[in-house]
């Protein structure tokens, strides 16, 4: 069997069997050469679709085992191959912490937080930080800045630790383990965060590939806004006069003004998304909480 011809096949029963997909991929298809390639250890950027590699019953039977192992499991193929990509740029995963996809990289990498940021930005709080994803792409987009990453979990701080060391900024990224903030330094000129935020009924309705992500991650209580009111009362202490914090709250965007009805804020528009991404500046914040 030719190599195109087993990935047309793989997505074919990628897509009978509905599985979730979202991490990384946004087809059978493209799944389906994510499995084969790394199975069979080919380079992801090869041309499929010209390729007339015929391959050999031993790589026939790993490219197999693996998209069984996809569809039987329902992990996300992140856990299985154990790396992602988040704006080209290469991450270690695996079940200790969630699957890089945070919109924040892109709104980073396009340059979108750019105009409420100076020539003085130097200190930046990466808070929830999880596999370390959004601190090091920072790093990588603003070489002249120093980033603590903070996260609750032991687990995910080990994972965080391997991609900083993987990408040499072990100089530039400070990993925190903090309960939110209470272990934060500052004052930070910029504080990204991707908190977890996930509503109750939504969690319920999760596919078996996100409920494969650890739930510390992704649940933020009844209306998703639990750990977010706490970030947004206490992050203006920990915030320079011209500081700023990007939020991403994902589809939560009706529970987040209703919890925060005199926020103004600034909806950062993305490639996928006008409404999950919203930038707020420490002005913004301490007029909110005057009125709480």
């Amino acid at each position: 069997m030719r190599l195109k011809e087993l990935i047309a096949e793989s997505s074919e029963r990628l897509t009978k069997a509905q599985v979730s997909l979202g991490h990384g991929t946004t087809n059978a298809h493209d799944e389906a050469s994510w499995l084969v390639l790394w199975s069979i250890g080919l380079a992801l950027d090869t041309n499929t679709a010209e390729s007339d590699l015929e391959l050999s019953k031993s790589q026939l039977e790993k490219a197999y085992a693996t998209i069984d192992r996809r569809i039987k499991e329902r992990k996300p193929s992140a856990y299985l191959t154990g790396e992602a990509w988040l704006q080209g740029v290469p991450f270690f995963v695996d079940q200790r912490s969630i699957i890089p996809r945070s919109l924040i990289a892109e709104c980073l990498a396009n340059a979108l937080i750019d105009p409420w940021l100076n020539i003085h930005t130097s200190q930046v709080l990466d808070l929830c930080t999880g596999n370390a994803s959004l601190a090091i792409i920072c790093a990588m987009v603003y070489p002249d800045v120093y980033i603590d990453a903070l996260d609750i979990s032991v687990e995910a701080l080990e994972v965080a630790q391997i991609n900083v060391k993987r990408h040499m900024l072990e100089s530039r990224i400070n990993l925190i383990l903090s309960d939110c903030l209470e272990q934060a330094c500052g004052p930070y000129d910029l504080v990204l965060c991707n908190p977890p935020y996930v509503n109750a009924k939504s969690m319920g309705e999760l596919p078996q590939e996100f409920k494969a992500e650890p739930a510390l991650s992704l649940y933020g209580g009844e209306d998703g806004m639990d750990l977010i009111k706490r970030i947004l009362n206490d992050v203006p202490n920990y915030l320079t006069d011209i500081g700023i914090i990007v939020l991403e709250i994902g589809h939560e965007r009706i529970h987040f003004e209703k919890a925060f009805k005199t926020l103004e804020c600034v909806w950062l528009e993305t490639s996928t998304a006008q409404d999950q991404v919203v930038l707020i500046t420490k002005k913004q914040l301490l007029a909110h909480l005057k009125t709480t």
